[in-house]
């Protein structure tokens, strides 16, 4: 099995249908079939059975897989180990975030450094999907979740505090929620994977259980959005909410910590593209303020 071949068997472990691997790899449909089939006539086994729900792995298919993914570790491990030794401030890195933290910090502070490093090139992933950085799926995270994987260098960017918001429109219309009613007669707007995670909700520590859900978002910018357009109360990031120039509700309560971590791999924190963007973002979020600590 060629590393090639590899590549192919594993987006199709993974995606399970023809049409799903070859949009992860960027080819058609008929070059994942043709490697396949190339595949399994070296192997002289069958590695996949087609199925209505898609391709399922074999017994075959399954040796196959556990040797195709310390294929793909060792190349990740070859890839990040020649990149650490890359001292050119120009090539591309690879960063991934909130679509809030690209937005309000991380593409502002990379325009800066375009100008000082033209050679750079970014390339930005928005997502609340967990990239993978020691399969090299990016170079740096940003993320709120700090992650224990000892090849991972974690660093926090800022120690905030998340409290209720709202538009200066709708407390004008509906007023404050009062505390200790778990939001009676007022809206919310509320974050998705809160709902999923089947645990009882809080906003600012207070339950959400007279309340009425007018809006779930699936990732934080649209939180903000919502509230802005005045749709209800809602909790986010103190810093974010200031800087939307909305009302922030019961004061009084202490702001829930709320760290923002940069991640990124040991074998390529050194590379100096690499670390003139990690430079980059550490000083555009040591910048904002941090309400947690008051």
């Amino acid at each position: 099995m060629n590393w090639d071949d590899a590549r192919v068997f594993l987006a199709l472990c993974r995606e399970q249908t023809l049409r799903g691997a070859a949009r992860v790899l960027a080819v058609d449909q008929a070059t994942v079939g043709r490697r396949l089939a190339s595949l399994e006539k070296a192997l002289q086994a069958t590695l996949f059975l087609r199925t209505s729900a898609g391709y399922s792995l074999t017994s075959a298919g399954e040796v196959a897989m556990a040797a195709a993914l310390n294929m793909e570790s060792s190349a990740a491990e070859l890839q990040r180990q020649i990149l650490g030794m890359d001292q050119c401030l120009s090539g591309v890195v690879r960063v991934t975030s909130t679509d809030s933290f690209a937005i309000d910090y991380i593409i502002p502070v990379i325009a800066e450094l375009r100008r000082e490093h033209p050679g750079i090139e970014v390339q930005l992933q928005t997502s609340t999907k967990m990239l993978n950085l020691t399969k090299r799926e990016a170079d740096i995270a940003v993320r709120t979740h700090q992650p224990e994987n000892p090849e991972l260098i974690v660093r926090r960017l800022a120690r905030w505090g998340s409290a209720l918001f709202a538009s200066a429109d709708y407390v004008r219309a509906r007023g404050i929620p009062e505390p200790g009613t778990a939001f009676t007669g007022h809206d919310l707007v509320v974050y998705q994977p809160y709902l999923d995670s089947g645990k009882d909700v809080f906003l600012a520590s207070e339950p959400i259980i007279h309340g009425r859900i007018a809006m779930t978002c699936t990732s934080g910018m649209m939180v903000r959005r919502a509230l802005i357009n005045g749709l209800g109360v809602g909790e986010v990031p103190v810093p974010l909410g200031e800087l939307d120039g909305l009302m922030r509700l019961w004061p009084e309560r202490a702001p829930l910590p709320y760290d923002v971590w940069l991640v990124t791999h040991k074998d390529v924190r050194h590379t100096a593209r690499v670390r003139a963007v990690i430079d980059a973002i550490a000083k555009a979020f040591s910048t904002a303020s941090s309400p947690a600590t008051e």
